[in-house]
């Protein structure tokens, strides 16, 4: 059956009978010649369908992308007479056209096929069986340039429009779909059957390389170049009859570190049949002259009697040493992968040039595999490198999908985690249930968790630091997977534990010390008038000087005992609200006191409206006793002591109001070098003394959530303590 249907027109022409029932009429006012019936009605549907199809010749190259753009590249680019773009956003659009097989050539963007679904070139495939299909894609796009070519695309170009290749792609003659002797009718792209001559050469072997070219994108699926390379030279002398032939290959640029810029301008054999194998170790093909520098550089097939050939001795030389007749170049997307170089068939006959188009274009295929190949490679390599890098960390590793499997887990993880188990698998469930919730978190959230303690709930209480990040294939993706770093820390914290044992029990020393010394100091004078008091306690000046000793000695082992019980508390002993104001005037006439001086000199600024602290008011009265007695010894023969109360200025921490106490003495001030150290247990710059009574401030302090800060002095300046406390909640 033969049919054509012409859009716009309500008529069918059913076969070849119903024209010829018309050949000694007329048809629409012409005289139809009986046996030219075929022949008339392609002129005459040419030129009533209206499409603007010139001549018989002009192909219709229809494009489908979401933007005009790539149509009008195509446009400009080609002769108008030869072929007639036509541009669609979608195949709705464009429906009258594959319906009736109108488009000669289906042009696709890649943003066309990413938005509709690659189903569209199943569609299309199916509409226009004969036509092939191009898609232009940006680089990087390698996992949908897999799927196209699975799909049935023909080729994948990158862009933008390069006129030269996609003309010499549009003008490779179509396959012969059978055996047909000269002059017969063969079916057009568009379903109307037109006369046609065979082609010159041997069509058994073009027929044969046409429908291996045809399922040649399976290719790309392989992973073992040798053995896709040798497969291939076996094929094809089984369809050819080639006598020798040699594939050459660039080194991939991403080998490691053996790999050369200048190891990288060569070509070297993989491949070859009919060749020796030692000779063609020794032969590289240089990318800048000789027949490698030619596929390079031209990207052409080139002949050895061509006149190229002819007059470049590199060249005559490299086509001896092969036995070749002619040299096709392997492109993988415009850029060289290597070359192929072929001898004549064993018969002594040369291959015809409609083979060797076709052969190029296999080898374009082959090239994609080989690159393919590569970075697989380069993957796999990547892959072994993170795996020994894992297997040798110290720390446990543990990588989990996004399906909750356990993609990897190095020896130092099974070993912390699975302990006696250590030589099974570990799996998902064999993680601590609440390592499992956070890698599911992380897995979920796309986001990592901070570092955090982990112990293990067996007998040995195991101590864990747990990192788990995320990783993704793309910045800003959902995570592949997620990495879970266990570091061991039971030795560490128990070198820690001992280490702060260590400095305790130094800081009892030490502490045992300095208070042994200072009762001492205390007790000499009780214990010299308890000597004298038989024979002189009838002596009023005896009992008189026996009363200061036992007041002093009974303060300062007082202030010993209180020093010694707030350091040892860590939380309030009762907590009750009072102003502060009376407090900081109690605190200066208590620690006057214990520090006689000439002359001492308050002034207090208690500002405006009173703070009222909630806390153990006993005990920051001693805190501020202690900062007192630090400002009177400052200057003990003229003292002069400034105290100011504000609401703190810009400090503001876990939602409350602050106060902020300045104490200020007039003595020489603190030394830079003593700035950081003088609330430190026992340290002092007097002879006397423990060294504890900012240290004991600080604490109090500090249990009543404040702050005790050394202001750092400037030159000239005198000492200045900062007391930051939380004001009462109203």
């Amino acid at each position: 059956m033969f049919s054509a249907i012409l859009p716009g027109y309500n008529w069918r022409v059913r076969n070849d009978q119903q024209i010829s029932t018309h050949a000694s009429g007329t048809w629409p006012g012409k005289h139809l010649p009986a046996g030219n019936a075929a022949v008339w009605f392609r002129s005459f549907a040419v030129g009533w369908v209206g499409s603007g199809l010139k001549n018989l010749d002009m192909k219709t190259i229809l494009v489908l992308a979401s933007h005009p753009g790539l149509a009008e590249s195509l446009r400009l680019a080609f002769d108008p007479e030869r072929y007639r773009i036509v541009h669609r956003l979608n195949t709705e659009e464009a429906e009258p056209l594959l319906e009736h097989g109108l488009a000669h050539v289906c042009v696709l963007d890649a943003e066309a096929v990413e938005t509709l679904g690659l189903w569209v070139l199943e569609k299309i495939r199916r509409r226009l069986p004969g036509a092939p299909i191009i898609v232009y894609a940006e680089e990087g796009q390698w996992a949908l340039e897999e799927e196209a070519y699975l799909a049935g695309v023909q080729h994948v170009l990158r862009k933008p429009v390069r006129p030269k290749i996609l003309e010499m792609i549009l003008d490779q003659p179509a396959a012969a779909p059978s055996a047909r002797p000269a002059g017969t009718r063969r079916p057009s792209a568009g379903g109307t059957e037109f006369l046609t001559a065979s082609r010159p050469g041997n069509e058994t072997t073009l027929r044969a390389l046409q429908s291996w070219r045809d399922c040649s994108g399976l290719l790309s699926n392989s992973l073992n170049t040798e053995a896709l390379l040798k497969q291939f030279l076996l094929r094809l002398r089984a369809l050819t009859g080639v006598n020798r032939a040699a594939i050459f290959l660039r080194p991939p640029a991403f080998t490691g570190a053996g790999s050369t810029a200048e190891g990288a301008r060569f070509l070297r054999s993989v491949a070859s049949i009919g060749l020796s194998s030692g000779a063609l170790d020794e032969l590289e093909l240089s990318l800048e002259t000789g027949v490698g520098g030619h596929a390079y550089h031209q990207g052409r097939i080139l002949w050895r009697d061509s006149a190229e050939a002819q007059g470049d001795s590199e060249m005559d030389r490299e086509f001896a040493l092969l036995g070749a007749q002619v040299v096709v170049p392997i492109l993988a997307q415009q850029s060289l992968v290597g070359l192929a170089a072929f001898d004549a068939r064993i018969t002594g006959e040369p291959l015809s040039k409609e083979e060797l188009e076709v052969l190029f274009h296999v080898l374009e295929e082959i090239g994609l595999a080989v690159r393919n190949v590569w970075h697989h490679e380069q993957l796999a390599s990547n892959q072994r490198m993170l795996t020994d890098v894992l297997r040798q960390f110290s720390s446990g590793c543990v990588v989990v999908g996004r399906d909750l499997q356990v993609l990897h887990c190095n020896d130092s993880a099974r070993r912390l985690l699975l302990g006696s188990r250590r030589e099974t698998d570990l799996l998902f469930s064999d993680l601590p249930v609440v390592l499992g919730s956070k890698v599911y978190q992380v897995l979920k959230s796309g986001a990592a968790l901070a570092p955090f303690r982990f112990q293990s709930a067996d007998a040995s209480k195991q101590v864990f630091q747990i990192s788990i990040v995320p990783l993704a294939t793309r910045p800003g993706s959902a995570p592949d997977s997620a990495l879970m770093v266990v570091e061991d820390r039971t030795q560490t914290e128990q070198l820690h534990h001992l280490e702060l044992e260590t400095e305790n029990l130094r800081l009892i020393k030490s502490m045992a010390d300095r208070l042994a010394h200072e009762i001492g100091n205390a007790l000499v004078p009780v214990s010299t008038h308890q000597q004298l008091l038989a024979d002189q306690y009838l002596d009023p000046d005896f009992r008189a000087s026996l009363d200061v000793a036992l007041s002093e000695g009974v303060k300062r082992i007082s202030r010993l005992v209180n020093q010694m019980r707030f350091l040892a508390r860590d939380t309030l002993v009762g907590e009750n609200s009072f102003p502060l104001g009376p407090l900081v005037e109690e605190a200066f006439q208590d620690a006057q006191t214990h520090q006689p001086v000439k002359s001492a000199l308050l002034k207090f600024d208690d500002g405006n409206p009173p703070s009222i602290i909630s806390g153990d008011r006993p005990a920051l009265k001693h805190a501020f006793v202690e900062i007192f007695l630090n400002a009177l010894q400052a200057n003990p023969q003229d003292a002069k002591i400034s105290v100011r109360l504000r609401p703190a200025p810009g400090f503001t921490e876990q939602g409350k109001r602050w106060t902020q106490i300045e104490v200020q003495d007039n003595g020489a001030g603190f030394s830079p070098e003593s700035v950081s150290r003088v609330t430190s247990p026992f340290f002092t710059t007097r002879t006397v003394g423990l060294g504890l009574g900012l240290t004991v401030s600080r604490k109090i302090i500090e249990t009543h959530l404040g702050k005790l800060e050394i202001v750092a002095p400037k030159e000239s300046d005198h000492g200045v303590v900062r007391v930051l406390l939380p004001q009462k909640a109203v």
